[in-house]
């Protein structure tokens, strides 16, 4: 659990004990596509018995994970190539290229374990997700049994496990910071998987919408005759746009676990809510250039359980005229408000929220200036067993 920074006392320990940190965010996108379906339309969800726009989590996870590698300064990468990885980095060491691919195929034969090769053997047939550092380090490993590998190259002792398994799964059973948010699974090696400390539910807007269509052409720059004025290529390309309201929520008990150190953590969750806020989904960016930030973030810090206000846009807001954004924000301290009565604020250690509107959100509790001010106010409560800001 997330620990306090001092012994608790007996009256501390009625208090109740961070655990979750919910992220609620409205947010409006203009005329986008930020997330496409298989035939190219915005994706969609029928909520409330009417159609709204979606954006699916994994949509939005991957630049919040890339903008938190990058504030962190480590990556971590999911692939299917890494013999690929690891053949590459012994070539550059100097190895022949037949020697190289033999060693990048045992790192996943040496594991003894249901990860299969392609038939080239230069990918594995599922995803990965490993640190960045990971290829150099079983580079290593095959530097250190290269003799081993040159006399088994070109004899069936290839198909065999040359490697030392128990090095080999150290490396595939190392996290990083990404790691420890986002989770891993991989079954196949004992104690590889990973339980991601984040959830991240997929955004949708708050009222119905329908699909736009775009009708655009190209100019042939180098026209055959001067009279053609004629289009080179004609399309028509689909968007949306709206208020979507996102959700995320943060395990901060899984999340130090998964990193054994309690500062780390906290620097993890500091950017993983940053991140989240900030973070924008690129499909269609160069056409439609959607950069928006959140009208209104509300953050929750809870000890019993998780909690999503998606059911406040059950029914769809209506415009009448003012627009979707103002009325989101409304209905959002209008549910919040309800369901406090409901459940009762036994659970909450800490809530407050910052957005555009001054007032009339008092179901979303206190009112901070800044987005940084309210992540900072948050990670306080969280970290500190009684919701002081003694963190």
């Amino acid at each position: 659990m997330t620990p306090p920074t001092t012994t608790a006392s007996a009256s501390d320990a009625a208090r109740p004990v961070p655990r979750f940190l919910d992220v609620h965010i409205t947010q409006a996108l203009p005329f986008s596509n930020v997330n496409r379906d298989d035939l190219g339309s915005p994706k969609t969800v029928v909520f409330g018995g009417t159609t709204r726009t979606r954006v699916s989590s994994q949509a939005w996870k991957r630049p919040t994970r890339l903008a938190v590698e990058a504030r962190m300064g480590e990556r971590a990468l999911r692939t299917r190539r890494l013999p690929l990885q690891v053949a590459k980095a012994l070539v550059q060491r100097g190895w022949s290229q037949d020697l190289a691919d033999l060693a990048g195929a045992q790192v996943i034969r040496s594991t003894e374990s249901k990860l299969d090769l392609e038939k080239d053997g230069g990918q594995t047939a599922s995803l990965l997700f490993l640190p960045d550092n990971a290829a150099e380090a079983l580079a290593d490993i095959a530097e250190q049994e290269r003799e081993k590998l040159q006399k088994a190259l070109g004899t069936k002792a290839a198909e065999k496990a040359l490697l030392p398994k128990d090095a080999v799964h150290d490396v595939l059973k190392s996290r990083n910071g990404s790691i420890a948010l986002f989770g891993r699974m991989l079954a196949e090696i004992p104690g590889a998987g990973v339980d991601g400390a984040v959830q991240v539910a997929h955004a949708f807007t708050t009222h119905s919408t329908s699909v736009q269509a775009d009708f655009f052409t190209a100019v042939d720059d180098v026209s055959q005759w001067a009279t053609d004025a004629g289009s080179a290529h004609m399309n028509t390309a689909e968007f949306s746009s709206g208020i979507f309201y996102r959700y995320a929520t943060l395990d901060l008990r899984d999340l130090v676990a998964n990193v054994s150190d309690t500062a780390l953590a906290r620097e993890l969750a500091d950017a993983f809510v940053t991140a989240f806020i900030e973070s924008l989904p690129s499909a269609k960016k160069t056409s439609t250039a959607p950069h928006t930030v959140p009208d209104l973030v509300h953050l929750v810090v809870r000890s019993d359980r998780p909690v999503s206000l998606a059911a406040a846009f059950e029914k769809p807001v209506e415009a009448d005229g003012s627009g979707w954004g103002a009325r989101s924000r409304q209905a959002l301290s209008a549910y919040a408000t309800k369901l406090t009565t409901l459940i009762g604020t036994s659970g909450t250690v800490h809530s407050a929220y910052a957005g555009i509107d001054d007032t009339g959100l008092t179901g979303l509790g206190d009112r901070e200036v800044s987005y940084s001010a309210l992540i900072e106010g948050a990670l306080t409560a969280a970290w500190s067993r009684d919701g002081s800001t003694t963190a």
